[in-house]
């Protein structure tokens, strides 16, 4: 039978050294993206943290958005669909929007670096921001309930535009 000697350093060191080398490797091969702090510290440093996260339903074409096309996503949480299209405009981007169920909601984009926008949905659900900033970037809908009031707000994950 091979016993171990707990008093042999030797394979604490040989272990010391496999695992330092595996840090190498994977910090050489596979770094974290080095604006990754700020992308964080963006997506969380929403003013009230009384939010509702949604879903992303469905990607779409989205992936052609880098690539200067059109792409739409569908966003949803609890009994609200959000779905953006998002059409390059150089630097810049337009986001067409529709809610539903439809209302007169407080539309917020914010992109990292840059100052908010806001628009208004119309009484379809439908808004437009026509020059939108490529960055990172989120989507807040402030609800109103029936009587004209504020109520939840509604944040969608970051996405890159």
């Amino acid at each position: 039978m091979n016993e171990i000697d707990p008093r042999d350093d030797r394979r604490g060191l040989e272990d010391t050294a496999v695992l330092s080398e595996l840090n190498r490797l994977v910090d050489e091969l596979d770094p974290p993206p080095a604006d990754l702090v700020d992308r964080v510290k963006f997506a969380i440093a929403l003013e009230s943290l009384d939010v509702e996260v949604a879903r992303w339903e469905r990607a779409g074409s989205f992936a052609g958005v880098r690539g200067g096309q059109t792409g739409t996503i569908t966003f949803t949480v609890d009994n609200l669909t959000l779905m953006v299209n998002f059409t390059s405009t150089g630097s810049r981007h337009r986001i067409d929007g529709w809610l539903v169920p439809a209302g007169e909601h407080t539309v917020e984009v914010r992109v990292a670096d840059h100052q908010s926008s806001c628009t208004r949905a119309d009484d379809g659900g439908r808004f437009v921001l026509p020059d939108v900033p490529a960055g990172t970037t989120q989507i807040l809908v402030h609800l109103v309930n029936s009587r004209g009031e504020p109520g939840r707000t509604v944040v969608t994950p970051t996405i890159m535009l």
